[in-house]
């Protein structure tokens, strides 16, 4: 077709998925641009390939690779079994096994203590100002805490 060999055609329509991947991000275009950019490859290696068979071809790729992102590669991605990863935004449950000084006594199960320059809200046994608390569990933003005993 006008002159450009027909695997450049599957080239440029491999860049054109990929690149409307970045703009709309999925996953679903990139692995369809990855079964063009394969039957570039094809269609270099066997220029007379005939257009049906070419059709054929890249929709068994295109099914192929999505089947293949979706059995192989996108459990591996949603998998985190790095603790820092999976606690990275959710600062409290850092905190657990740490330890702090109460700021304001803990009176009917509630009170304060001192993390770095803040205070935090805890929740625990009756306790007074400058106890020292061990943090065992969280809620929310809620440190549930026990006495340490010395």
């Amino acid at each position: 077709m006008w002159g450009v060999p027909l695997h450049y055609w599957w080239w440029v329509l491999a860049l054109i998925l990929i690149a409307g991947e970045v703009l709309a991000p999925g996953f679903f275009m990139l692995w369809i641009g990855v079964a063009a950019a394969v039957m570039g490859i094809v269609t270099w290696v066997l220029p007379g390939l005939g257009a049906l068979a070419q059709a054929v071809l890249f929709v068994i790729l295109g099914i192929a690779s999505c089947v293949s992102y979706w059995k192989f590669i996108r459990p591996r991605l949603a998998r985190h079994d790095d603790p820092v990863a999976r606690t990275l935004s959710r600062r409290g449950e850092q905190m657990v096994g740490q330890r702090y000084v109460l700021a304001e006594a803990i009176v009917n199960g509630r009170g304060k203590a001192r993390v770095g320059d803040g205070q935090w809200l805890v929740a625990g046994p009756d306790l007074p100002a400058g106890a020292e608390v061990e943090v065992v569990g969280v809620d929310g933003s809620l440190l549930k805490v026990r006495a340490v005993v010395p």
